[in-house]
């Protein structure tokens, strides 16, 4: 993609209106503008990050056996007061009457839709367990939305649903979301952190956040250092999950909604003690019968009875996670991305667009890099050379690659890391095999 073409509104200055890291470089980054309170266009930077993190989430969900369905954005008010929480869920639910007096809302969750949905489809224990998930749009009508994609009131989810005959399959269900998530999050050159959560509205007896640790993060969290250690193992979704999630349940971790200073003192060595600010990027649940029985969500078990199923919830802010990744990995110049989420693998710079040497060079360094599958921004605009390594370093792709008159007589590229801010300066063939190498994990 050469930059001369491309949208890519970039800002200088601080808007006044950011509050936080990702907010500001977000903004200057040009990948979103705001277009309302808590609702923003993705521009088309913003866009190609938000549809990595979303491929990788339906990758992973697809490993672990969901199975993707849509369910669209308004849903009726009449299934919400089957389960009892239209009036509960209070003025964050947008409530909207049809022209036929008809009750719908903007869906913040889908609880409800996808159990009528299984309710009206699934009769007997045979076609359990099954586990539904889609990738949606929600809206929650924050009283203060503020920070950006952070706590918008639009914004774009991952939510799966799990049905089963009884707890213990349930239980079994939510260990597959569970690895899954460390599984999603490691991909996206993120550490996320499991952690004891409260239930919420949402209901439920078990629960955990997945906290990713950043200095903005709107949670305290409170931990055993060694949590940050443990790798995340290669799921056999067949297998006993019971390892994997002990290992990292063994641990106190907890939020400062669920947190007890006492136990955690008393758990936990003085040089174990962790307490750091974190972000919220993933959320699972098992609630249990809480919506089966009163939608009467029910399946023939197998003894010829009725049975309400169990069910749990598990939800992925993708278009959170996008300002989370900034939030967690940046520096003073702009965003750093993880090679698994860029919007491009490698920028390309050519410092004197009209010059022979330069644009011959830099023509063949893109061709070769496209054809290894990689995505490139070629910038060949006519600027002074300040303004594309700043507007480079803003964007923050995982690496550079600088022609300018001296390297192309040359026939040299210098390539900059932009996570270490490493340069070397190589043959075009040695450039090529190092930027088209697998990043390491």
């Amino acid at each position: 993609m050469r930059l001369s073409e491309y949208f890519l509104p970039t800002l200088k200055e601080n808007p006044s209106e950011a509050q936080i890291v990702s907010h500001r470089l977000m903004l200057r980054a040009g990948m979103v503008r705001q277009s309302a309170a808590g609702i923003y266009s993705g521009l088309p930077m913003g866009l190609r990050v938000l549809r990595k993190i979303e491929r990788i989430v339906r990758e992973e969900q697809d490993r672990a056996g969901a199975i993707e369905v849509l369910m669209p954005t308004l849903q009726p008010a009449e299934i919400w007061r089957e389960s009892g929480r239209y009036e509960d869920y209070g003025k964050e639910m947008l409530r909207i009457t049809d022209r036929h007096e008809r009750d719908l809302l903007y869906g913040p969750t889908n609880e409800e839709l996808i159990t009528q949905i299984f309710r009206d489809n699934v009769r007997s224990y045979r076609d359990l367990p099954k586990n539904l998930y889609h990738i949606q749009w929600k809206f929650r009508d924050e009283i203060r939305p503020r920070f950006g994609v952070m706590r918008g009131r639009e914004f774009l989810m991952k939510d799966a649903y799990s049905f089963d005959i009884d707890e213990a399959s349930a239980r079994r269900a939510y260990q597959k979301m569970f690895v899954a998530y460390l599984r999603s999050f490691r991909r996206m050159g993120l550490k996320a952190l499991p952690m004891a959560a409260d239930t919420g509205p949402i209901g439920g007896d078990l629960s955990h956040e997945f906290i990713i640790l950043a200095e903005t993060g709107e949670s305290e969290v409170f931990c055993h250092a060694d949590i940050l250690d443990l790798p995340v193992p290669e799921a056999d979704y067949e297998g006993d999950l019971s390892p994997v999630i002990d290992a990292f349940t063994q641990y106190y971790a907890r939020t400062d909604e669920m947190h007890d200073g006492d136990e955690f003192a008393a758990n936990v060595p003085g040089d174990k003690q962790l307490t750091a600010r974190g972000i919220e990027v993933g959320h699972i649940f098992y609630f249990g019968q809480k919506y089966s029985e009163p939608m009467k969500a029910m399946v023939t078990g197998p003894d010829g009875k009725d049975v309400a199923v169990h069910s749990g919830s598990y939800g992925i802010g993708v278009s959170r996670l996008v300002g989370g990744i900034v939030e967690a990995s940046h520096d003073d110049d702009g965003i750093i991305w993880p090679w698994a989420v860029a919007p491009f693998h490698i920028g390309l710079v050519n410092l004197k667009t009209g010059h022979e040497g330069c644009d011959a060079l830099c023509e063949k360094l893109h061709d070769a890099l496209t054809q290894n599958g990689l995505d490139v921004l070629y910038d060949d605009r006519d600027e002074r050379a300040g303004t594309k390594f700043s507007d480079m370093d803003l964007i923050g792709l995982p690496w550079q690659a600088v022609i300018g008159p001296r390297g192309a007589d040359k026939g040299e590229v210098e390539v900059k890391n932009r996570a270490t801010g490493e340069k070397q300066v190589l043959a075009l063939d040695a450039a090529v095999a190092l930027l088209s190498a697998p990043p390491e994990k």
